[in-house]
């Protein structure tokens, strides 16, 4: 399985902030937006991905980031010139994906909640075509919104921002996909706006029967922080959390240490790197208090 991180887009909704300065590097509390995404798909299980980004903050994506060796992954990037829809994200990563299956997440989606990792490697374990997470929301008419078959919980129809929704369970900006998605990708049509939609791409797997959907329930938070509302709304999660429980949300390298891709040492080596920092002093007390996390 290989994995996807779709970073591009101008930011525009967060302008001025973003007008030199890229969003997935904009501080959601006390890491950059980009890291949480990054550890959603680390948390599943997926350690090969594909970054792709803008001409201008590809680079100082890479720049954090690197090859991903440090904490035991292998990074590549790819540079978006224009954004022409989420679904243009499988031909720019065509060759990245080969003939492997891949799961897709927005760089401004922040997941959390108990079992994630396994809520979404036991998803990319049973995907056979398609698979897209389900939210429940109080305004489903901005969003792509599944309807549900009540027996048995198959999809019976997915909508982009309908003006009458028939369900509040809107698709979130995570999907996996089989091998077939980027022949499926190059069949689509722009929309009215010239973008290769997603909810397009999911419409395809649902008329073959292969599109199924995953419910993340109460207990589960989901994050876009494309405005300034919402980015101060993460923040403001990230903190009360991370405050009640001293442990930290999205943190890369706690991530890579507790699945076993790095070692102490390795751990140690990667604290020293932000010395004097409250973020290298816990990464340090990590290994010093010797649990994991639960």
């Amino acid at each position: 399985m290989k994995g996807i991180i779709l970073a591009g887009g101008h930011g525009t909704r967060l302008y001025p902030l973003t007008k030199v300065f890229s969003k997935q590097l904009l501080p959601v509390y006390d890491k950059p937006l980009i890291y949480y995404p990054l550890s959603t798909l680390v948390l599943g299980g997926i350690r090969e991905i594909l970054i792709i980004s803008t001409p201008q903050d590809t680079p100082k994506i890479e720049e954090l980031l690197g090859d991903g060796s440090q904490i035991g992954l292998k990074l590549e990037y790819k540079v978006q010139e224009a954004p022409r829809g989420i679904s243009e994200a499988f031909l720019l990563g065509a060759d990245f994906i080969g003939d492997d299956s891949v799961t897709l997440i927005l760089g401004d989606n922040i997941f959390y909640g108990n079992n994630l990792g396994k809520i979404v490697s036991t998803a990319i374990r049973e995907n056979t075509g398609a698979t897209v997470f389900a939210y429940y929301v109080k305004d489903p008419e901005r969003f792509g919104v599944i309807e549900f078959n009540s027996k048995d919980r198959s999809v019976l129809s997915i909508e982009e921002k309908p003006a009458k929704p028939k369900t509040n369970w809107a698709a979130v900006g995570l999907y996996i996909y089989d091998s077939s998605v980027v022949a499926r990708t190059k069949a689509l049509k722009p929309s009215e706006r010239g973008e290769l939609e997603i909810t397009d791409l999911n419409k395809a797997y649902l008329s073959d029967g292969k599109l199924k959907a995953v419910t993340f329930g109460r207990g589960y938070a989901w994050l876009d922080a494309g405005t300034h509302e919402s980015l101060m709304k993460a923040s403001n999660f990230v903190r009360i959390v991370e405050d009640n429980q001293s442990f930290k949300i999205a943190c890369p390298e706690e991530i890579a240490y507790r699945m076993k891709y790095i070692d102490e040492s390795q751990l140690k080596a990667l604290a020293e790197n932000y010395r004097q920092s409250t973020y290298g002093e816990y990464l340090l007390r990590l290994i010093e208090r010797g649990d994991d996390g639960h």
